[in-house]
This record gives C-alpha cells, structure tokens and sequence, in this order.
C-alpha cells in the first residue's frame, strides 16, 4: 500500500502536502498587547459576570438554607391533628 503510494506521488498525479504551519505568523500573535492601555470592556464584563455569578450563588444558598429550615420544622412537628 505504502509503495503504491509513493509511487503515485512520484508520478505527481497526488497534490503535494500543504506547508508546514511552523513557521506561519497567527494573527492573534502578531502584534504585542499593550499593557498601558487595558481592554476595560472586558475587564468589567470579567468582573460583572464573576459579580453576578456569586450573587446568584449567595442568593440559591440563602434560598436553600431556609427550605431546609422548613423542612427540618416540620420534621419536627409533631400533634395529633397533623398526622
């Protein structure tokens, strides 16, 4: 299989391998960040979305603690009328 293969390149009915992507420059790369200037659009939405995520966290748990309080009372409740 191998052979065969090679032999077909060597007739050039393949198309040869594209270049090596080693020594190509990436966009995202070509120019150095400027760190006296920061991206302060998304500095704050980094900060907002964390402020907001442990907003919600604090308010689920806050929710949480106080259906477990329920729950537990009326574990504990205990008459002859209830039950």
């Amino acid at each position: 299989m191998a052979a065969s293969l090679r032999a077909v390149r060597r007739l050039g009915l393949v198309a040869a391998a594209p270049p090596s992507l080693a020594f190509t420059r990436s966009a995202f790369v070509a120019k150095k960040a400027d760190n006296a200037q920061p991206n302060w659009l998304g500095v704050g939405l980094a900060f907002g979305t964390s402020a907001a995520l442990w907003a919600l966290l604090v308010k689920q748990h806050n929710e949480d603690v106080k259906e477990y309080e329920r729950r537990k009372q009326a574990r504990e409740h205990k008459c002859r009328e209830c039950s």
